[in-house]
C-alpha cells in the first residue's frame, strides 16, 4: 500500500490567482451555492485568508503523525487539508509546525480537528483554519493516506482541488470549473457594485432593486397601510 502519493495534478496558477480575487462567499454563490465546508472551520485570526491547491491528508483522530509527513512532502503553494475525524479535543497543529509550513512556502493549513498555540499562530500570520482550538497534544502512531480524496467539513476534497478561505469560511472549487466560476464571480461583483450604487442614490426600494416584488405578491405578503388623517 502506498501511503504518500507525491504526484498531484495541481491547477494552473492563473486559476488560483483569479479565484483569490474573490471572497469565499462570492465564490460559493457564483458556483451555484455548492462547495462550502462546514461553518465550524474558521481561521484562528479573522484577518487570515488563502487560496491554493489541496494537499490532502487522512489522519487518525488525536494523532498527527501524518500531518508531519504531509508537511515534509508538500510543495510551495500547497494547502494542507486534514481530515482528522472532526475531533475537537486535540491540538494537532501549533506554532512549530506552522513555522515549518511557512518556511517551506506552503499557502495554508486546514483541519477539521483542533490546533493550539493560537496566539503564536496569529503573530506568525500563516493561515490556519480549524474546527477548534485545544491545548491537548496528540500521539504519533497511526499511518494513513496522503493525496487521496477525503471528506472534510461535509465536502469531498480531492488533491489539487482549489480551496479559498477567509474570515467567513472555506469553499472548494473543482479546477475544471474554475474558469467558469471566475467569470461568474466577476459578473456577480459587477451586479453587486451596481446595487450598492443604486442604494446610495435611493433610486428604488430594496424590494424593487432585489427583484422581490412579484415573489412577495405571489406569497401573499400583506402590508398594513398608514391610516389616512
Amino acid at each position: 500500500m502506498i501511503h504518500v502519493r507525491t504526484k498531484v495534478d495541481r491547477p494552473d496558477p492563473e486559476l488560483v490567482s483569479g479565484l483569490s480575487e474573490y471572497s469565499a462567499a462570492t465564490i460559493h454563490e457564483a458556483q451555484g451555492r455548492k462547495g462550502a465546508l462546514s461553518h465550524r472551520l474558521k481561521p484562528v485570526d479573522p484577518a487570515m485568508s488563502f487560496c491554493g491547491p489541496a494537499f490532502t491528508v487522512s489522519a487518525q483522530a488525536g494523532d498527527n503523525i501524518m500531518v508531519q509527513v504531509a508537511i515534509t512532502y508538500a510543495q510551495p503553494g500547497d494547502v494542507i487539508v486534514v481530515a482528522g475525524g472532526e475531533f475537537p479535543q486535540a491540538g494537532s497543529f501549533g506554532d512549530v509546525l506552522a513555522t515549518a509550513c511557512h518556511s517551506k512556502g506552503l499557502t495554508a493549513f486546514v483541519t477539521d480537528s483542533g490546533v493550539r498555540d493560537s496566539a503564536e499562530l496569529r503573530k506568525l500570520g500563516f493561515p490556519v483554519f480549524s474546527g477548534s482550538v485545544c491545548i491537548e497534544g496528540t500521539v504519533k502512531e497511526t499511518l494513513g493516506p496522503i493525496n487521496q480524496p477525503i471528506s472534510v467539513g461535509g465536502q469531498i476534497v480531492r488533491p489539487g482541488d482549489i480551496l479559498r478561505g477567509d474570515a467567513d469560511g472555506i469553499v472548494v472549487v473543482d479546477p475544471a470549473e474554475a474558469k467558469t466560476v471566475i467569470e461568474s464571480c466577476r459578473e456577480r461583483e459587477e451586479h453587486e457594485a451596481w446595487l450598492r450604487a443604486q442604494h446610495r442614490r435611493g433610486a428604488a426600494t430594496l424590494i424593487e432593486l432585489h427583484g422581490l416584488t412579484e415573489k412577495l405578491k405571489a406569497k401573499g405578503l400583506v402590508v398594513e397601510e398608514d391610516a389616512v388623517s
